[in-house]
């Protein structure tokens, strides 16, 4: 196996064959995003969602997919574009993953592609002495999703980061604050009626404890594009923790921790779950300036 992999591999405790799915997933996530950089991707685009927040904040959670947004609404803007460098950047590391473009079904301002493999392959590829590997289904396939929105709401903030594996690399991203406007946005219109995921309260429970603020003239704008205010209003803080209020007494916990678990490593960190914990753990929400 590559060098480079292998170190990437070094910094992950696995403890068993899901562990080993889930890291081989975000070495995956790494050099996509290490492949686009050396693209002009990023002179349009921009990184975000809770794979952006693991990577680049230390979310203690798997995230599965990758989400960018463009700086400025693009209806001619081609992911497709992207599909061959990409292809062979993750090829040139030794790993035989191919990358599809979805095609759209109905109007969409979202763009989606996919890197996918067999999972059996991939597991010989990176623990070839593992036997446990022989249980993988032989028709198991990794797959990673990476979507753009053409069509993204105004306001967002921005900001650079850098990583040095696989290689030195620099990426755009939302800055913390409007990353936690998309969460509220997630909280509050994501789901369908009480069946909101689990994923997203961890992780607006990870921005609280930070102590985050948030972007709300991003979250408003993102608000007013679902239909949850109308366009030209706003909510303040005080509206915002009111809305939170009543959507957290309305949640399935025990739904929501079942989405969860399979992508957290303390279930113990779900016991406190409740609408009154959530409620009041959203008062300490503040606005950026």
């Amino acid at each position: 196996m590559n060098s480079i992999l292998s170190s990437m591999l070094s910094e992950y405790e696995l403890r068993s064959v899901y562990d080993k799915k889930n890291a081989i997933k975000e070495i995956i996530q790494e050099i996509v995003l290490c492949s686009l950089s050396r693209t002009d991707f990023f002179k349009h685009a921009a990184f975000y969602g809770g794979t952006a927040l693991r990577i680049f904040y230390g979310l203690d959670r798997f995230s599965e997919d990758l989400d960018f947004s463009l700086a400025e609404p693009d209806n001619a803007f081609n992911l497709s574009s992207y599909v061959p460098l990409l292809e062979n950047e993750v090829r040139s590391y030794g790993l035989n993953l191919k990358t599809e473009v979805k095609t759209k079904t109905k109007d969409s301002f979202v763009q989606s592609a996919f890197v996918k493999g067999n999972t059996r392959e991939q597991l010989l590829f990176f623990y070839p002495e593992d036997s446990l590997t022989a249980l993988v289904p032989g028709n198991e396939t990794v797959k990673i999703k990476f979507e753009v929105d053409t069509n993204p709401p105004p306001f967002a903030g921005y900001e650079k980061q850098y990583r040095l594996l696989p290689i030195p690399y620099e990426v755009r991203l939302y800055d913390a604050p409007s990353l936690f406007a998309g969460k509220i946005h997630a909280v509050l219109c994501g789901g369908w009626k009480n069946r909101t995921k689990g994923r997203d309260l961890y992780d607006f429970v990870f921005y609280i404890g930070r102590k985050i603020p948030v972007n709300l003239a991003h979250l408003n704008a993102r608000l007013a594009d679902s239909g949850f205010i109308t366009r030209g209003s706003g909510l303040t803080i005080d509206d915002l923790k009111e809305a939170l209020s009543e959507r957290f007494a309305s949640i399935d916990y025990t739904g929501a921790k079942t989405d969860v678990l399979p992508f957290i490593k303390n279930p113990a960190s779900l016991d406190v779950w409740s609408g009154d914990f959530f409620t009041r753990i959203a008062q300490n929400i503040t606005a950026a300036e």
